[in-house]
């Protein structure tokens, strides 16, 4: 097995014993950020580094609507230090790591200064969009007892966007603008490439419920 499966084997067991998981954060979760980290990353990468902030960074994860969202990724980041010098990373490398995952988050408000931190981002960014950034959209305002959408007023033309009632509001107040904010290249392929593919789902939405998708909702 080499450096990167063994290092990942362990990591996965640190968070599935340690993690407090929801619909949209889970093991799963975890690897396709790490997927999707390989693919937008470039040769210069350091991929160990990369892989530990992957795993690590939802290690606290509060529920969305909790009064300390905003604190978990800094929570993750001081409690991914004892499990990172135990796996044997140098101080200056989990540096790297606690900085990558304390920025990751888009409720931190926090400027990534590094090329893992600016993979990392872009990748947890991309697990928001498409096919399983929908189903986990709809996982997330399932159990929160969020609609799907006002049936008066489905992509709110009159009235102001309230993601906190309305799952598809969130999706113009938030998803389909990510791609703008993507920090890498490859993050920004793929971020278009899953936003094109989300509002064609919207289209056809708009054709099932009898109301037409704003043009504004087209080119966020």
């Amino acid at each position: 097995m080499g450096i990167l499966a063994d290092l990942r084997t362990r990591l996965r067991a640190v968070v599935m014993q340690r993690m407090q998981t929801d619909p949209a954060h889970d093991l799963a979760h975890l690897d396709r950020v790490w997927v999707n980290a390989q693919s937008i990353a470039d040769d210069h990468a350091d991929m160990v580094v990369l892989l530990a902030a992957s795993y690590l960074h939802d290690l606290v994860n509060l529920p969305k609507d909790h009064p300390d969202r905003h604190l978990a990724s800094r929570k993750s980041a001081e409690e991914s230090e004892p499990i990172l010098a135990e796996l044997g990373f140098r101080t200056a490398d989990i540096q790297v790591v606690q900085h990558a995952i304390e920025a990751h988050s888009f409720s931190a408000k926090m400027q990534p200064e590094t090329p893992t931190a600016r993979i990392l981002r872009d990748a947890d960014r991309l697990d928001a969009l498409g096919a399983i950034g929908m189903a986990r959209t709809f996982l997330v305002s399932g159990a929160l007892g969020r609609m799907l959408y006002d049936p008066a007023d489905p992509f709110a033309e009159n009235r102001t966007l309230d993601d906190l009632q309305f799952s598809i509001d969130h999706w113009k107040v938030k998803l389909l603008n990510l791609q703008q904010d993507m920090l890498t290249e490859g993050g920004k392929r793929l971020a278009q490439h899953r936003t094109s593919w989300m509002i064609r789902y919207l289209q056809e939405l708009a054709d099932e419920i009898g109301s037409p998708l704003p043009q504004t909702w087209v080119d966020p």
